[in-house]
């Protein structure tokens, strides 16, 4: 009895020294979060007409996100992913809570708990890749279809609670989430082929239960040209911006699209289109890039993770923070209907950024415990 007493406050003891020692964070991915903080507030003091308290609110913001990403990167990878199945029970709880509590611009999509509002379907967007990579690492890989069978049903469940908000674009992304866990895990192409068809041959059946003006979006953004001042004004607003900005950009707060409030959503998912036009192509690539560069570095510690949890979520969620800009940037573009998804630490946004943050908080724990990893 005492050696197992002594044995766990052995146990205990590592953990905390761990837990409580220098922070420990992965100096090139925390300084390209930090430029793009940076560049986000920039763009959000512009695209607000200078309103400073906006600026300081989002500042505040990415403070907390940044305190949280210091305290996860300090817990090993092992407690976060023993915790993993009781934080995504407690997301899709609050999912159900918000079915009945839940407030919004017509959705259910906000849960005010007196202190603090916030959308929980945020978290799932994190909980989702730490679940199924959960679920994956104990079992042989590539996932057989009994596997694949139970990893649908985890991301199905959270993705119709999201859909019925309804929040067809958060739901669409949690999906994907975790597709990217099975796709990371070896799945054979075959398979993936397989379920690609069998998505498709569904796509009938989820337009019968889309809404009337979820089906008015995609409509909207084959033909944008058929309601110009209706349905298809954000598109066509959203693409003179960018295509306004030329090479250099009209330069800083000198965008008369959303000076002169043609842009709708320019501090939110509309952002991007006030930085193309301001700073033209050039500014568009600089971003780009700096994406580009946080989604590799996650790559690159995933190829370097000691285990499959670690190598699973690391990876999905850099392959998922890039979707994230891929879907924002297809809708202003017009390559990809408006479905209402921020652009990642630049849209103005409490509950995101203060969850991606806490995201690359995870990765860095895994590149950070790589050597304290059997």
């Amino acid at each position: 009895m005492n050696e197992l007493v002594a044995s766990f406050g052995g146990r205990a003891r590592r953990i905390a020294q761990r837990i409580f020692s220098r922070p420990r964070i992965d100096v090139p991915l925390a300084a390209g979060l930090f430029v793009l903080a940076l560049i986000g507030l920039t763009v959000l003091y512009s695209a607000s007409n200078l309103n400073t308290s906006m600026v300081i609110g989002q500042a505040t913001r990415f403070l907390v996100g940044a305190a949280l990403l210091l305290a996860v990167s300090r817990i090993p990878p092992s407690l976060l992913r023993a915790w993993t199945p009781w934080f995504y029970l407690l997301s899709c709880v609050l999912l159900v809570v918000l079915m009945v509590l839940g407030e919004g611009r017509g959705a259910d999509r906000w849960l005010d708990l007196g202190v603090i509002r916030f959308q929980p379907s945020e978290l799932m967007k994190l909980a989702m890749p730490m679940m199924i990579a959960w679920y994956l690492h104990p079992r042989p890989l590539p996932p057989r279809w009994r596997d694949i069978a139970a990893v649908g049903i985890l991301t199905g469940i959270p993705a119709l609670l999201i859909g019925r908000q309804p929040d067809l674009g958060t739901a669409l992304l949690v999906l994907a989430s975790g597709l990217f866990v099975l796709f990371l895990a070896g799945l054979q192409w075959w398979k993936i082929g397989a379920m690609l068809a069998a998505l498709a041959g569904a796509a009938p059946v989820a337009w019968h239960y889309m809404h009337d003006y979820q089906r008015e979006r995609v409509l909207t953004f084959l033909h944008p040209e058929n309601d110009p001042l209706g349905t298809g004004w954000h598109i066509i607003q959203s693409m003179i911006a960018v295509g306004s900005g030329g090479i250099v950009g009209k330069g800083f707060n000198q965008g008369t699209q959303s000076k002169l409030e043609f842009l709708p959503e320019h501090t939110t998912d509309f952002i991007f289109a006030v930085l193309g036009e301001e700073f033209g192509l050039i500014g568009v690539l600089v971003l780009l890039a700096l994406y580009v560069f946080i989604v590799g570095r996650c790559l690159w510690i995933a190829a370097n993770a000691r285990d499959t949890w670690s190598r699973l979520v690391a990876g999905a969620f850099g392959l998922a923070f890039m979707v994230y800009v891929i879907v924002n940037g297809g809708m202003i573009s017009g390559l990809l209907p408006v479905v209402g998804v921020p652009l990642p630490l630049v849209s103005y946004g409490g509950t995101s950024a203060i969850t991606l943050l806490t995201g690359f908080g995870v990765v860095m724990s895994i590149h950070a415990h790589r050597k304290w990893t059997p």
